[in-house]
């Protein structure tokens, strides 16, 4: 190690009264080069069996016509960097083996099929898993799955340091449209391209190797939404990972969301929902310009209280890595959120009962019920 240089992860103001009680990241010059990696030191560096030291490998902007084996190129380096700095599981982030292709209308056929895997891994993506096996690392991918039906979804996996699959998982909340917005320079397609997830949100026990950690995933959008962190947290979910390609503009038109403004919801929902189920959460982006379409960064490391513990830098391929002790997890979980003890389910139901939102009927009019909205398509 030639030398080690003290840098600030955060410098937003509106954090920096939170940041002065933390120590500095620090970053191990040697293994830098094209890429960056970060230690948090805020979490505690004494390991005990149940602290899981993990990785969030952001990725730099993927075009449209780059070639596959250097994409997966860059993959296996961040794996490598991840692995050299002492982490057990990496977090990849969505759709990691290509550019955001929903973001084209797409006519070509030959062109949209070669985004998919139709297994996983296929052998043009076995050489990830083959390199993550032989470090003893696990890993979360984010990638385009057509399955033997020939269906299609936007689909993660979450693979053991054995190699062997913990658990699937395909994106719930799909964002944008089926049809594309007239006269956009840039589509939100996944409603186009993508089926519903069919899942649900499972939670996996991972064996001793990750720490016996419960582990839950999502993609991208599901993070915005809160309902898919409480049906992991009514699983015992210790560590959310989850990837993501999000616009620095506002994907669905207008101009009043900016890069600052989308990377900052992109944590807020991360840190508020890791605080309300007690959970470590992984947050890792896709970020930079993709043929002219820039996407934000802010990958994160998010601890049980809602805490940054390590936050990414750059718009490019960057590891960062910090210390999770899951037993961390235990005061929320026992105390604040002590699910059996405080949460009154009998009040929730228009959470499942209904979809859009059902304000109070106007004085003197009668209140519409979950039946009429289902009965006129809403």
């Amino acid at each position: 190690m030639d030398s080690i240089a003290s840098i600030l992860c955060i410098t937003r103001e509106m954090r920096s009264a939170e940041r002065r009680a933390e120590k500095d990241t620090i970053v191990d010059a040697d293994k830098v080069a094209d890429h960056h990696v970060q230690r948090s030191r805020r979490t505690p560096q004494l390991t005990t069996d149940r602290t899981l030291r993990c990785a969030a490998a952001q990725m730099g902007p993927t075009q449209r016509h780059d070639d596959r084996g250097q994409t997966l190129d860059r993959l296996i380096a961040l794996l490598e960097q991840a692995a050299a700095a002492g982490a057990r599981l990496v977090v990849f982030p969505e759709l990691a083996l290509t550019t955001f292709f929903p973001r084209w209308l797409i006519s070509d056929q030959t062109e949209l099929d070669g985004y998919f895997e139709s297994e996983m891994p296929s052998p043009r993506v076995a050489p990830l898993f083959e390199r993550a096996r032989a470090l003893g690392v696990g890993f979360y991918l984010g990638y385009a799955e057509r399955d033997r039906t020939g269906r299609r979804y936007n689909a993660a996996i979450l693979i053991a340091p054995d190699g062997e699959p913990i658990g699937r998982y395909r994106k719930v909340h799909l964002p944008g449209s089926v049809e594309p917005r007239p006269d956009a320079t840039f589509q939100q397609l996944e409603k186009r391209y993508f089926a519903y997830g069919d899942g649900g949100f499972p939670a996996f026990r991972a064996s001793d190797a990750l720490g016996g950690a419960v582990i839950g995933m999502m993609i991208c959008n599901d993070r915005r939404w809160p309902e898919a962190w409480r049906v992991l947290g009514l699983q015992g979910v210790e560590l959310v990972c989850l990837g993501y390609n999000s616009a620095a503009y506002d994907p669905n038109g207008g101009t009043t969301e900016t890069a600052e403004l989308r990377t900052f919801h992109s944590q807020l929902v991360v840190r508020a929902n890791a605080y309300m189920n007690a959970t470590w959460a992984i947050a890792t982006a896709k970020a930079g310009s993709e043929d002219g379409s820039a996407l934000i960064g802010g990958s994160c490391i998010v601890d049980p209280n809602g805490m940054i513990v390590a936050e990414a830098r750059t718009l490019a391929d960057e590891v960062i890595v910090a210390d999770c002790d899951l037993d961390l997890c235990r005061q929320g979980k026992e105390k604040m959120f002590n699910f059996a003890a405080h949460r009154r389910p009998q009040h929730y139901g228009p959470i499942t009962a209904q979809i859009g939102a059902m304000p109070p009927p106007l004085p003197g009019t009668a209140r519409r019920s979950p039946a009429d909205d289902a009965e006129a398509g809403l």
